[in-house]
């Protein structure tokens, strides 16, 4: 087997507010880093003179250079831009081959780190902006035949200027209709061209069939029809052929030209005409299906408006959205597709998400109080007052302040996300290519052999050499070249339509063959909202004393869980408690909190404190009632006032309604083991592992020993996934095979943190995801099985005589067979989703507030 290459970049690195090489941060860094798939090694590289350097070994074929810096920013650090990112778009489709040769050429342009061409006509490029400059890659890629437009194709028709200021820089230029590569202007009958073309070249085969059938007409019109069918059926084959022949490239054009000539020269010229025909055919509806899976995921690009509605003082103005600025606020009428990201600052309305999140009951949306101070915190605005570019508002009007720039949003991020995607190879789709480059050389040397027959064997040349065409032909691996990029491209663009975001046949097949995930808890299993769920009173003590105390005190905490005991306490207590007063709240650091209340000292805190503390020893009853909390999966805190212990209090975060359904999926899919890493004690994550139905739960985890858990399960299991919300479990999903971030939409940190994105804070997305790429997988097996057994009884049949046409017959129906079979993905079914009717208005504004709680509570986990 070839031996995959292996890159070294050096990186300079910086960590806010580290200056020292030896800092153990950058030991974390590169701890969190070296676990990570396709990263060999990472160390630090000092020089005489100079910055110290991150140095990363790692393997381009499994991990790209786009990929290591957003793991690298997501762990803490942040890369200069010492690299760019060249990102653009054929106007149309290429052939599988076509874009493999790109590639090929692409990468030997000194400078260039990696460079991957789609067949949808997506271009990725890394490169080192000191070795090759902008503009003339820019004149490299046209000259290579791809006459580039702006990626993704923005709805308004250009992209702001200020995009080139960002480190992903998008591929510009005009498009004139003379030039690039034919397939993608095609001449005067447009993209349909090499179809066009196809068909007139089987009206000649048949034509020329029917009129030697016949015997209508001169003896010379069958033969004169049948080069009419090779001029048409060859032209586009010839212009590929000739492309690969300059770039020392024998393909599969050149060896089906190759074979129609043989033909000819034989005097078959039916067999010839028959062939380009065949073959023209199934390139062209080839293209017209790769186009047809690019168009679904173009139409992201196109759901934002082109112009909104900005308030100047008491009037309107329309506007282009790409003038939008943060701060402006934009008018959204009824039934209108929203221009920006954004908070809602007056009106109520709801808003379908569905073309963002997937979600496919509407969201009701009120106003926040602030607007100026919820753009700037926009991550951590609820959902209910949050919105996005190319959503659908309701029956109700609406005031929406724009928090990012037209390019920034949401929307435009996941187009961008999903054309990067395209343009990444798979592991199948490496080893077709490996394949296919052994593969070739052979069979032209069996050819070439057998083309020598008539020497060894009572036979003319004629015959030997027709056998030697026909087998060059039945060998030809077109449906190998495209069965893997079909499939791929019709996986994402299916996941990108539902609110899932692929990056890649990566993620899509690894997600499809794993067995193990792992679930952070907090947001991701549970609501993210902790409450009051349980009072118990020592002896001697009413509840409206307990109450009234824990509520004096914790209302002068913002802590999450402060907030839980606060709201439940004034729940249960109503007009029947005591109005005390708490003076000189101080925090425990890791315990709990302290106050004075009525002259005596109030400790509300975790049972471990009392036992640290001389002289508090817990009641014997009231310990016991303590550890039944705790083993029901309770948070627990003590109160204590003075030299009386009040009672003890438990807080749970309750797990969401659909996680039990959610595993219960998860394992018909054939996922085996569902694992929770969780900071809470163990007794609360074995309680909702439980609850949800989890094989196992792992408690009273740091996030460094998150990421120990995620690498000892990939060790003992293999593949393994991580589910969370992208934040604070950011190093232990990029850990993962397969990072899952749920609720991306609102959060840049998990967009570039995951590998899969849920963009919905919505669980029963994951069932989706996985199902749709195991759907995948299965249907590159069956391209891949299709692709080679064809190439395996075509090969020895035409050795004992099938003829050329027949073998084109089927090697043709093979590609077209493999094509269909992929685009079949596209109508894979979505997640299933309750009726909007059956939710009221509170329930949905509760389910859009989770995410917000849900990275509350774990941010008051963090480490600073």
């Amino acid at each position: 087997m070839e031996k995959p290459e292996r890159v070294r970049l050096e990186l300079p690195l910086i960590l806010p507010e580290v200056d020292d090489p030896n800092d153990p941060c950058i030991g974390r860094l590169i701890g969190l880093l070296n676990g990570r798939p396709g990263v060999e090694r990472v160390h630090m590289k000092t020089p005489e003179a100079g910055a110290p350097l991150l140095c990363l070994h790692y393997d381009p074929a499994v991990i790209s250079v786009t990929r290591l810096r957003e793991l690298v920013n997501a762990a803490g650090a942040q890369i200069t831009r010492q690299f760019g990112h060249y990102l653009g778009c054929a106007p149309a489709p290429l052939h599988a081959r076509n874009a493999r040769l790109f590639s090929e050429r692409l990468r030997q342009v000194p400078g260039v780190l990696e460079a991957e061409v789609s067949a949808s006509g997506r271009i990725r490029i890394e490169y080192e902006r000191a070795g090759i400059s902008r503009e003339k890659l820019d004149g490299l890629v046209r000259e290579l035949g791809a006459e580039l437009v702006p990626n993704g194709e923005p709805a308004h028709g250009k992209e702001p200027e200020h995009e080139l200021e960002h480190d992903h820089e998008h591929a510009h230029g005009g498009k004139d209709e003379h030039a690039g590569h034919e397939h993608a202007h095609g001449g005067i009958f447009g993209e349909h061209a090499e179809l066009i073309f196809a068909v007139l070249a089987g009206v000649c085969v048949l034509a020329g069939w029917l009129v030697e059938r016949s015997a209508a007409g001169p003896d010379w019109l069958p033969t004169a029809l049948y080069v009419g069918a090779y001029l048409f059926g060859g032209y586009f084959t010839a212009k590929e052929a000739i492309e690969n022949l300059l770039a020392r490239r024998f393909e599969i054009d050149t060896l089906m030209l190759v074979a129609a000539a043989g033909a000819a020269a034989l005097g078959n010229w039916a067999e010839g005409g028959l062939l380009l025909f065949l073959f023209s055919l199934g390139h062209s509806l080839e293209h017209f299906a790769m186009g047809r899976a690019r168009r679904a995921i173009e139409a992201l690009a196109k759901l934002a408006p082109e112009t909104a509605l900005v308030k100047r003082g008491d009037a309107t103005e329309e506007v282009p959205v790409e003038t939008l600025q943060p701060g402006d606020v934009v008018l959204v009428k009824p039934n209108e597709r929203l221009p920006a990201d954004g908070v809602v600052v007056k009106g109520t309305s709801s808003v379908n998400q569905a073309p963002v999140t997937g979600e496919s009951v509407p969201v009701d949306k009120a106003p926040v109080q602030d607007g100026k101070a919820a753009i700037a915190a926009f991550e951590r605005v609820p959902a209910s007052s949050r919105v996005f570019a190319g959503t659908i508002n309701g029956t109700g009007a609406m005031e929406v302040m724009v928090a990012r720039l037209a390019s920034q949003s949401t929307m435009a991020r996941v187009v961008q996300m999903v054309a990067e995607a395209e343009a990444q190879r798979s592991p199948t789709q490496q080893f077709t290519d490996k394949f296919e480059r052994i593969f070739v050389p052979v069979v032209l040397a069996l050819v070439a052999l057998l083309m020598l027959a008539f020497l060894v064997v009572d036979e003319p040349f004629s015959a030997s050499f027709y056998r030697a065409m026909a087998v060059l032909v039945a060998a030809s691996p077109c449906a190998l070249a495209i069965s893997v990029p079909s499939a791929v491209l019709s996986g994402v663009a299916r996941a990108g339509r539902s609110g899932v975001l692929v990056k890649g046949g990566g993620p899509l097949e690894n997600l499809g063959s794993l067995n193990s995930i792992a679930f952070d808890k907090t947001g991701t299993l549970t609501e993210g909202r902790p409450k009051l769920t349980d009072v118990v009173t020592a002896s001697g003590v009413n509840e409206a004393e307990l109450l009234s105390v824990v509520v004096a005190v914790e209302s002068h905490s913002d802590h999450p869980l402060a907030s839980a005991l606060v709201g439940g306490g004034r729940e249960r207590l109503g007009g029947n408690g005591e109005t005390v007063r708490a003076d000189d709240v101080r925090g425990v650091i890791g315990r709990g909190v302290q106050a004075s209340v009525d002259g005596e000292t109030v400790y509300i805190a975790k049972p471990v404190l009392f036992s640290e503390l001389k002289g508090t020893q817990m009641p014997p009853e009231l310990a016991a009632a303590n550890d039944k909390l705790v083993q029901s999966g309770r948070t627990t805190m003590v109160v204590r006032k003075g030299e009386r212990f009040l009672g003890v209090i438990g807080v749970m975060d309750t797990p969401r309604p659909a996680a039990p359904g959610v595993m219960a999926q998860l394992r018909e899919l054939g996922i085996e083991r569902l694992v929770m890493i969780s900071g809470d004690n163990q007794q609360v994550a074995d309680a909702v592992a439980r609850t949800v139905g989890l094989t196992e739960a792992k408690g009273d985890l740091m996030p460094e020993q998150k990421v120990e858990t995620i690498k000892a399960l990939r060790e003992r299991h293999g593949k393994v996934a991580m589910v969370g919300d992208g934040v604070n479990d950011a190093p232990a999903m990029a850990n993962a095979t397969v990072g899952i971030a749920m609720g991306a939409a609102g959060s840049d940190v998990a967009l570039e943190a995951a590998d899969v994105a849920l963009m919905s804070d919505d669980l029963s997305q994951l069932p989706f995801a996985v199902g749709l790429s195991r759907s995948t997988r299965r249907v590159i097996k069956q391209n891949l099985w299709v692709s080679l057994g064809m190439v395996a009884v075509l090969i020895p049949a035409t050795i004992f005589g099938l003829n050329i046409g027949t073998a084109v017959l089927f090697h043709e129906g093979s590609t077209l067979l493999v094509v269909i079979n992929a685009l079949r993905l596209l109508a894979y079914p979505g997640a299933t989703s309750r009726p909007a009717g059956e939710e009221d208005a509170s329930h949905a504004r509760a389910d859009a507030e989770r995410t917000a709680g849900a990275r509350q509570v774990e941010s008051s986990k963090a480490p600073t």
